[in-house]
């Protein structure tokens, strides 16, 4: 495909170029990554309006998943332009295979929000989850998700998968809080995914609904909801989150 291409559109083009050096293919090159996409995208459009075959490459995964390619795709489709799909590496899938958890059943997150009330509510409807989770991280907030996924979901199973199919690829498989205590002083390079597995039996309704019930109690006799959200997780072992939820919904 890369040799037949008249316009490579590639995320990192140093990387790229190497390979295509390695394979002796003399394609013309153009930057197509997060900075640019949005301008990018009517050049190319017109690229394939005039007959030109485009390649999309992106660096360490698959594009248009977390990566360049969505809004050219959706621009194509508009115009009814043919889209081809060349199967390859997909660091969701393939994290999600070598976690050891279930994969009958999944959700990809994508990034989480960085901060603030956005990133609040995805933790708590992430709490509620029973599918398995797959998430990408930055190798520098990798710690700290871990520890915020560990009080908002509790202490589930769950793998930090880096560097997928290359040089230093790398697997470790714990509890959310012993990933966190591994982690939180390590510094990681490269491309991270979270998997986490999905609320299980421990997290029955009906110990949500005696955690909500604790917590209420001390709502009643002063406390703040997320403080007593907060101090009945420490006694049941429920996530904070989900105890924090069940309270707003009865108000």
């Amino acid at each position: 495909m890369l040799a037949s291409a008249d316009l490579i559109a590639a995320e990192d083009t140093r990387r790229t170029g190497r390979l295509l050096a390695g394979f002796g293919i003399k394609g013309r090159l153009v930057s197509y990554f997060e900075g640019n996409e949005r301008s990018r995208v009517p050049e190319l459009l017109q690229a394939l309006r005039d007959g030109s075959d485009v390649a999309v490459v992106s660096d360490g995964g698959m594009p248009g998943l977390s990566d360049p390619g969505y809004r050219l795709v959706s621009a194509c489709a508009e115009e009814g332009i043919t889209v081809d799909v060349v199967p390859g590496p997909s660091a969701v899938v393939a994290a999600l295979v070598v976690s050891g958890l279930p994969t009958d059943r999944f959700v990809f997150e994508g990034f989480l929000p960085r901060s603030g009330q956005a990133r609040a509510r995805c933790l708590q409807g992430l709490s509620r989850e029973r599918r398995t989770i797959v998430i990408f991280e930055s190798p520098r907030r990798v710690g700290r998700t871990l520890a915020e996924l560990a009080e908002a979901l509790g202490d589930r199973r769950a793998a930090v998968v880096r560097e997928l199919t290359k040089l230093h690829q790398e697997v470790l498989r714990e509890k959310l809080s012993e990933l966190s205590a591994q982690l939180r002083d390590r510094e990681l390079k490269g491309e991270v995914v979270l998997v986490i597995a999905g609320a299980d039996d421990e997290e029955r309704t009906i110990d949500v609904e005696e955690a909500a019930r604790h917590a209420a109690e001390l709502v009643a006799g002063g406390a703040r909801k997320r403080d007593a959200a907060r101090e009945a997780a420490r006694a049941t072992g429920v996530p904070a989150s989900r105890i924090y939820a069940e309270l707003v919904d009865r108000n």
